[in-house]
């Protein structure tokens, strides 16, 4: 089969491999779409020996049963299935309450980053990381599995302080930022406020219910602090799908005093944090900083759920398995609207 793999560390090509089988608890699945990750962008990246190679990249995977292995129950040729990413130790107190995002005993990893992934016309997964999506369009579902996952879980965490009425700042309309609006659309009463450097991903931001829409440039905190007020008071909720020093500044500098904020992106900035009482603080007292991970098995069934109902909808850029190298280039230089998505 065909198959776009890591070969070595940095390099992306297609390759013809074995198709694989499904063993014992396993499932067999033909792959129907893969969205294309920042986060294989950092596998790419990553010094040599921290990720196996060669590898099959691609942990956002939706697809059909092909054939399932020994001990499988509950799923047949032909069910259409989206793939919870994460594969946790299980025994441990995180994993045990269904929080495999926070195993504490095997590093990140899974499908797509520790072993095979979704970049090739089949992938086998252990039957447990399915979940049944129905009549949901495959190139829908693949992304949902992160991109909408990722966001979805912030909000969950958040959730406490999204009462109605209150604000969210949403940073950076890609391929997280457009789903999170949605969510906090479909799940809340909130005032959303949405900020990014592109005109384009605005649009698309307002399209998707944003109240309120943010050029990032020098100003920006001046502009949304005209719609959330001054310090101390501020944004209720703010969430980074960035996480570059100067979305990080903006973010920390409209969060108000007893405010949440989730840095979901992994752009490699630094937030500071200085509680000196004699010089300005860093940040609003009280502020409470998460870093959250992908989300639970539990998230990913509601948020398919949401995108069955047609509250929660993708906006895709469509590419075929040869085109896979090209996508992640174009990814890595910000020329991608939304959710790339490969389709074998």
């Amino acid at each position: 089969m065909r198959a776009v793999r890591m070969t070595s560390p940095g390099v992306l090509e297609q390759v013809e491999v074995p198709t694989p089988t499904a063993g014992s608890g396993e499932v067999l699945l033909a792959v129907g779409a893969v969205g294309a990750c920042h986060s294989d962008l950092h596998v790419l990246d990553a010094p040599p020996g921290l990720f196996p190679t060669p590898i099959t990249l691609g942990h956002e995977i939706a697809g059909t049963v092909e054939t399932v292995g020994a001990g499988v129950t509950g799923w047949s040729a032909g069910d259409r299935a989206a793939v919870y990413g994460i594969i946790g130790c299980g025994t441990c107190r995180a994993c045990l309450r269904g929080r495999e995002n926070q195993c504490r005993r095997v590093p990140p990893g899974g499908i797509g980053l520790s072993r095979d992934g979704g970049l090739a016309e089949y992938v086998a997964v252990p039957a447990s990381r399915l979940l049944h999506v129905g009549d949901l369009d495959l190139i829908q579902a693949a992304p949902l599995t992160d991109a909408g996952l990722t966001p979805y879980h912030a909000i969950e965490l958040a959730r406490p302080a999204l009462r109605p009425g209150t604000t969210c700042v949403v940073i950076g309309i890609g391929g997280l930022g457009h789903l999170a609006v949605q969510i906090l659309v479909a799940t809340t009463a909130v005032h959303i406020i949405a900020v990014d450097t592109s005109v384009a991903a605005l649009d698309l931001a307002t399209r998707m219910g944003a109240h309120h829409v943010v050029r990032a440039d020098p100003e920006a905190v001046d502009r949304i602090r005209e719609i959330v007020g001054p310090a101390p008071d501020g944004a209720d909720v703010v969430i980074d799908c960035v996480g570059v020093d100067p979305t990080l500044t903006t973010a920390r500098s409209v969060v108000a005093t007893g405010g949440q904020l989730l840095l979901v992106g992994l752009g490699g900035g630094t937030l500071p944090v200085r509680p000196v009482a004699d010089e300005p603080p860093t940040m609003p007292l009280e502020t409470n900083v998460v870093i959250p991970f992908w989300g639970t098995r539990a998230e990913l069934q509601e948020l398919i759920a949401l995108g069955r109902l047609g509250l929660v909808t993708a906006d895709v850029q469509t590419f075929p398995l040869e085109r896979a190298p090209e996508a992640y280039d174009l990814l890595r230089r910000g020329e991608i609207h939304g959710r790339a998505v490969i389709v074998p």
